[in-house]
This record gives structure tokens, sequence and C-alpha cells, in this order.
């Protein structure tokens, strides 16, 4: 914000007021850039140097080793996790994990339910702190595992040999093929 365009006219080329407006200008500006950081650091989505703090009242383990969006996306996943745990809260956590359509399939016969990965082909991902924060929100007598979706020889069988080389193992299994 420039001060000197909101006064009249006749204040231009007076050097005095020049120079007090752009050192009244430079300390808005500073001031309006901390505020505009305060503000981003009171919500999980935008907030930086206080991460830690919002792991702290998750009772997450801090690792500044790790980039903010992947510690943000843990935050979000606690976040959805507190209260009574449902399959949807179960789905919507694996969901903020994997960036992809989860499905949980229930078994109550045997005390366990499984996650699907339907939205996202091969291994997403953090498959590490979705364990640790599924085995958090999840009841202790059920038992979890996870299924993955890959292509399948059929899904391939339609292109050549020759097409298919010039694709990796792992592209094959979780890639677009075009």
């Amino acid at each position: 914000m420039e001060l000197i365009n909101l006064l009249p006219d006749y204040y231009r080329n007076n050097q005095t007021m020049e120079e007090l407006q752009e050192i009244l200008s430079n300390d808005i500006n500073y001031f309006v850039g901390g505020f505009g950081e305060t503000i981003d650091q009171c919500f999980v989505n935008t907030a930086t140097s206080l991460l830690s703090r919002y792991e702290k009242i998750y009772g997450l383990q801090v690792d500044v080793s790790k980039s903010d969006e992947f510690r943000r996306e843990r935050i979000r996943a606690k976040i959805r996790g507190v209260g009574t745990v449902t399959k949807q809260m179960i789905e919507a956590v694996a969901r903020s994990y994997s960036n992809g359509e989860v499905e949980v399939i229930e078994n109550p016969a045997n005390y366990s339910f499984k996650v699907k990965f339907v939205g996202t082909k091969g291994l997403p991902p953090n498959m590490a702190d979705l364990t640790v924060t599924i085995e958090e929100i999840k009841p202790a007598h059920l038992a979890f595992e996870f299924e993955y979706v890959y292509n399948t020889h059929g899904e391939l069988s339609i292109y050549t040999h020759e097409q298919l080389s010039a694709y990796t193992h792992a592209e094959l299994r979780e890639g677009e093929i075009s």
C-alpha cells in the first residue's frame, strides 16, 4: 500500500511528505504482512511454523524432516479421526493419505476390515503413517489390512509386446498406459 496515493495531489513533489509516507507505507506493509502470516498459522491448511504445535495438540510425533504438506495431511487425518470411529471416518482418513478414492470393506464375523484403494493404482505414498493413524483411531479389537489395485494382464493384453516394452514393470503394474 502506498499512502502517498491516498493524499491530495498538492502533497506530490513535497520531498518531506513523500519520504514520510514512504516510511509509513513500509511500516504498514510490514505489519499487514505479519498479520497475514499470523492468520495463516491459525489454520492447519496454511500453518507452517506452528505445525509442531498442532502435532503436539493431536498427540502426533513431531518430525520436522517431513514436508509441511505431509505434516498437514497427518494432522488433518488425526482431526478427522476424533470421535466415534465409523466406516466413513476410516475412508476419509485413508483418502486423505492416498489422494484417491478408498473403500472400506467390513468383515464383522472376523472382527476385521479391509481398506481398498480403488482410486489409486499401486501402493499409495505414506502407508507407514496411514497404518499408524488407523491403529490410533480404530477400536483395539479390530484387525485390518490393505488391498491395492494394479493393472491386470487382461487390461494389458490389448497392447502388443512392442508397445509395452517402452514401460518398466512398475509402470505396467501401476501406471496409465497410452
